[in-house]
């Protein structure tokens, strides 16, 4: 059977899940979790994606989040490949982790209740799945946005916007917003605790359903979906924080570094590294693609010369100044 079309496009929010092969175990303790969130937090890096809602289980995930471009296919690939790499070296395995191909449900953001249903659904997840001991609030779980989302701004990762969900709420990002907004989802926890019932009619459509959202909504997406198959059209899923917003970043680089003709330099070269390092931060590009735009050879060289660019003291300078050029900018 022919899988389902991704539908990708500038401001979109997914309420996105993927579970362990075989319905096994992804996070085996809290280490595995810091290293997911991590690697998410380095996907946002790249793609510009903004996460407002997440949740780590014990074989499954939750994240809603935002492509302000519409890159979720690249992001994810990147993001699941990269946490399985980790993952199979640290425990020293093979093959697949994660149980085929994730779930991403679009979501209707701009009106009505459906995006802070969606808050709702991934911050109860701990409550549902009998994670709660005797005694403790939805907020003792630590690998949840719901903890962080009472935080002060710079407590929190710059990756997980805040302000959106609070608005969602009916409250603002203050100390007074965010206190209301936990005690609210908190007493909700304790009734549906107390009670064993859970009260929205929409969770079984997020379980089921194609989107979250209103009919306009839907028939809104479904207009996409046929324009992406109409001849002669574009592709709306071509991602500007790839080939393009790589080949900007280099010219930059290219200009505050001084470099001339790359193939002039050789393959190590700590310009070259420094840059290639920059650009993966930044995008979901691959190393085949920077090895031939930065004639740094095979795709291997580039992921082994990058993985050691910090402990090269050239190189290491050399990002510093691209990072600080970027800054300003």
């Amino acid at each position: 059977m022919a899988r389902k079309p991704r539908l990708e496009y500038a401001g979109a929010v997914y309420h996105v899940m993927d579970r362990g092969d075989r319905s096994e175990d992804i996070f085996h303790d809290h280490e595995d979790r810091r290293r997911f969130l991590v690697a998410l937090g380095q996907g946002c890096g790249r793609t510009g994606w903004r996460v407002h809602a997440f949740v780590l289980m014990r074989n499954h995930y939750h994240l809603l989040l935002e492509t302000p471009e519409p890159n979720l296919c690249r992001g994810m690939h990147w993001l699941q490949t990269t946490y399985t790499v980790r993952h199979n070296r640290r425990y020293k395995l093979h093959g697949h982790l994660f149980q085929g191909r994730y779930k991403a449900i679009p979501v209707e953001s701009g009106t009505g209740d459906y995006f802070a249903t969606v808050c709702d659904y991934i911050h109860l997840n701990p409550l549902r799945a009998g994670l709660l001991r005797e005694g403790k609030q939805l907020s003792d779980y630590s690998w949840s946005s719901f903890p962080l989302h009472s935080l002060a701004p710079s407590q929190r990762p710059e990756w997980l916007e805040s302000s959106r969900v609070l608005a969602a709420h009916g409250e603002k990002d203050t100390r007074a917003g965010r206190h209301r907004y936990r005690k609210a989802l908190e007493l909700r926890a304790k009734n549906e605790q107390r009670t064993k019932v859970t009260t929205s009619s929409v969770w079984q459509s997020m379980r089921e359903g194609w989107a979250i959202g209103s009919e306009d909504f839907r028939q809104r997406l479904r207009t996409m979906l046929n324009d992406m198959h109409a001849p002669g059209t574009e592709n709306p899923s071509q991602a500007w924080h790839d080939e393009e917003e790589a080949s900007r970043l280099i010219e930059v680089g290219r200009t505050l570094l001084r470099v001339g003709d790359f193939t002039t330099l050789p393959k190590n070269h700590a310009t070259k590294v420094a840059l290639a390092a920059f650009v993966k931060a930044r995008t979901t590009v691959t190393n085949h693609w920077l090895g031939e735009r930065l004639a740094m050879g095979h795709a291997s060289r580039v992921s082994r010369y990058c993985r050691d660019a910090r402990t090269i003291p050239e190189v290491a300078r050399q990002m510093r100044l691209l990072e600080k050029a970027q800054s300003k900018t």
